[in-house]
């Protein structure tokens, strides 16, 4: 082989190294029986995506044909979530640069039903400690909080142990310090930095380090779904996003589920409904359901004029703080 031929490859083969991939990533979901869900491929450790193709019209329809594809699962709503580029994202074992362009999208019950293509898996599974309907998670001070202090106190340099101490306090609330349901992200990624989840070690163990509960995804896919946890929490309170997944008709009580299903907190029932009267983001069918198990209850819709209206403030949750 002559020395032409062999810097012809060595180019090709810098080349290909340096390919740019564009994948489209999708975190789909619905409120199925009261608990938030995503709708997940593979052995439910994947979202459902695929690359980005020269045929394809857009970005959007390109997503919608990869999910539909995949799952069977057309999608409703849906808005940009986050681009994601890091070069060390999906591990050095891939040759190219994958940058992945992901979406949130919401659908309503009914849409998202069981079938072999399918697999809805309730958000909390990746993510228990999101879930403070009942209460604070015990792990949460019981395993997180001691690992977190012992990662903190192994740094190095004093200012470095007091910056980890502070990060861990504010994003899990710890020492008094209020919960922000909001903060999804930021938890996830601090507990990868002390390398504290399963896709931090790539499954090998180092010494004492045991990855906190929640199951793993490959690649970054847990970071995207946190991704989008955080935006939809964020959203629901100044945007109507929330009726997105809810049924046509629905009681105010099905309505306040919903919203603390999604924020893993409970609402102050009066003042949410007082707020969602004063916002006039529902109205009533004349009907009512005994579905309820107590009286029969009324049954309301979503005001559709609400989104032609040039002031709205949103569902805006009265979080109950304990």
């Amino acid at each position: 082989m002559d020395d032409q031929t062999k810097k012809t490859r060595a180019g090709r083969a810098k080349r290909k190294a340096h390919d740019l991939k564009a994948d489209l990533i999708a975190v789909v979901v619905a409120v199925n029986e009261g608990e938030p869900c995503v709708l997940t491929i593979g052995q439910a450790n994947a979202l459902p995506s695929g690359p980005f193709e020269f045929d394809h019209r857009s970005l959007q329809s390109g997503l919608r044909e990869w999910v539909e594809q995949q799952t069977g699962q057309p999608l409703g709503y849906i808005e940009q979530l986050y681009t994601f580029a890091d070069r060390d994202r999906i591990g050095a074992e891939y040759q190219q640069r994958v940058i992945s362009i992901s979406y949130l999208a919401l659908t309503r019950e009914e849409y998202a039903g069981v079938s072999a293509k399918r697999c809805w898996e309730s958000w909390y599974d990746y993510f228990p400690f999101e879930d403070h309907r009942s209460g604070t998670p015990p792990m949460l001070l019981e395993v997180l909080r001691p690992r977190l202090m012992e990662w903190a106190e192994g740094a190095p340099e004093v200012e470095t142990r007091r910056e980890r101490r502070r990060r861990a306090e504010v994003a899990f609330g710890f020492d008094d310090r209020a919960w922000n349901e909001e903060l999804v992200l930021h938890r996830y990624e601090l507990l990868y930095e002390a390398g504290l989840v399963e896709e931090a070690v790539g499954g090998r163990r180092s010494g004492d380090l045991v990855p906190v509960q929640g199951r793993s995804m490959i690649a970054d896919h847990r970071r995207i779904m946190a991704t989008g946890i955080a935006r939809l929490r964020s959203k629901i309170k100044y945007r109507p996003v929330v009726f997105e997944l809810m049924p046509p008709v629905f009681t105010l009580l099905q309505l306040q589920r919903t919203v603390e299903a999604l924020a893993g907190r409970l609402v102050n029932k009066p003042n949410f409904r007082r707020l969602i009267e004063q916002q006039e983001l529902v109205e009533e069918t004349g009907e009512t359901t005994a579905e309820t198990g107590g009286r029969p209850a009324k049954l309301y819709r979503f005001r559709h004029a609400v989104l032609d209206e040039t002031v709205m403030a949103g569902t805006k949750l009265p979080l109950t703080r304990s």
